[in-house]
């Protein structure tokens, strides 16, 4: 197989250019092995720095807007770059985390258990997570990850009300 046979990926020498800096979620869709896993992990981070302690309507204007960057970015990426989906792309991942954590209150247990139940959902890609991964263009790489963030937080949210754990991004 030649090089010219093998698919397009982005490479961090890219980050020269803002849209990758950005959907690469500032580097760290680079780092492997699983990229996607770092990039929510480093969604995690921003959001524990700058997002945590914001109210939760404010939050989810963040989620929002990231999504219809991160499609708009796909779409751009696909065309400058070839590629689809690439790994690299994670900024569907800080969507889909962040999304997740408007159930939990800024606490290291519930913030894992966030990050570990959208990670399972991402990966695992169950029922309509799976359906909206084979979306073509921008909307598909980013609607997974927001269903599997929505399923995360919706999934949380209950847990947490059942055993009667409040706080956080989900009561302000």
């Amino acid at each position: 197989m030649t090089s010219r046979d093998q698919p397009a990926r982005l490479a961090p020498r890219q980050w020269r250019d803002p849209g990758v800096l950005v959907a690469s979620g500032l580097g760290s869709g680079f780092i492997r092995p699983a990229p996607g896993t770092w990039g929510s992990l480093a969604a995690v981070v921003l959001w524990w720095v700058l997002l945590s302690e914001l109210p939760w309507p404010v939050q989810a204007a963040v989620v929002a807007v990231t999504f219809v960057v991160g499609v708009a970015l796909a779409g751009y990426l696909a065309r400058r770059y070839g590629v689809h989906d690439d790994p690299a792309i994670v900024i569907d991942e800080f969507a889909g985390q962040w999304l997740a954590l408007l159930a939990v209150p800024p606490e290291p247990l519930a913030v894992a258990c966030a990050f570990g139940l959208f990670r399972l959902l991402d990966i695992r890609k169950p029922g309509p997570v799976g359906w909206a991964d084979r979306r073509p263009g921008g909307l598909g790489v980013m609607l997974d990850d927001l269903l599997a963030g929505g399923l995360a937080a919706a999934v949380l949210h209950l847990a947490f009300l059942a055993i009667g754990w409040s706080g956080g991004a989900a009561a302000t």
